[in-house]
C-alpha cells in the first residue's frame, strides 16, 4: 500500500470515528435571547469521512485531466486537518499552500481568490491573521448556509487553476451538502 493511500485512509478512519459518534447524538436546538442557556454542550454539522474523501478523488482527478502536480487538503470548520492528498510530483511548498487556504476558506466562509480581491494593502487586514493565505485555491463547504469545511488546493502555477481544482471537488458533494 503506497504511503499516501495508508495515511488518506488512517485519516478516513478516525474521522468516520468522529462522524459516527456525531450522527448517533441527537440535535438540539441552539436556545434563543429568550431561553436561558441550560445546555453547556453544543453540536454541529461535519463533514463525513467519505465526502471528504470523494472531494478529494474528485479533484485529483481533475488536477490530472489538467495535467497539474498538486496537493489537496480538506480542513474541519475549527481548521484542523481532515485529509491530505499529495499527488505525484507536487511540490514541498503545495501542503502548507493548501491547508492554508482551506483554513481561510472555511475560516471567512468565502473562495479564497474573492477574498484577495478584496483586500487594499497599506494598513492592517485580515491577511495579517496567522495561518491565512489569500491566494487563489480554496474554497468552503458549506451546509444550511455555514461553512462546515475547507477544501484548499496548491501547486498549479496559478491559483485560478488551483480554485478550480477545489471547486470541481466540491461538484462532487454539492447536492448532498443540505
Amino acid at each position: 500500500m503506497s504511503r499516501t493511500l495508508g495515511r488518506l485512509l488512517a485519516t478516513a478512519s478516525l474521522a468516520s470515528l468522529a462522524v459516527t459518534a456525531l450522527a448517533a447524538a441527537p440535535a438540539h436546538a441552539a436556545p434563543t435571547r429568550d431561553e436561558p442557556a441550560g445546555q453547556a454542550v453544543v453540536q454541529s454539522v461535519t463533514l463525513s469521512a467519505d465526502a471528504a474523501l470523494e472531494i478529494a478523488q474528485a479533484a485529483m482527478r481533475e488536477a490530472a485531466r489538467q495535467k497539474q502536480r498538486v496537493t489537496v487538503v480538506i480542513v474541519d470548520r475549527s481548521g484542523a486537518t481532515r485529509l491530505v492528498v499529495k499527488g505525484d510530483g507536487a511540490g514541498p511548498q503545495t501542503e502548507e499552500s493548501a491547508r492554508r487556504k482551506a483554513f481561510t476558506a472555511v475560516s471567512f466562509g468565502k473562495a479564497t481568490g474573492e477574498l484577495g480581491r478584496s483586500l487594499t494593502g497599506g494598513r492592517p487586514s485580515i491577511a495579517d491573521i496567522p495561518g491565512t493565505l489569500f491566494l487563489a485555491g480554496g474554497v468552503p463547504v458549506a451546509s444550511g448556509g455555514a461553512p462546515i469545511a475547507g477544501v484548499g488546493v496548491g501547486g498549479a502555477p496559478s491559483g485560478d487553476i488551483d480554485e478550480a481544482i477545489a471547486q470541481a471537488g466540491l461538484k462532487a458533494v454539492a447536492g448532498r451538502l443540505r
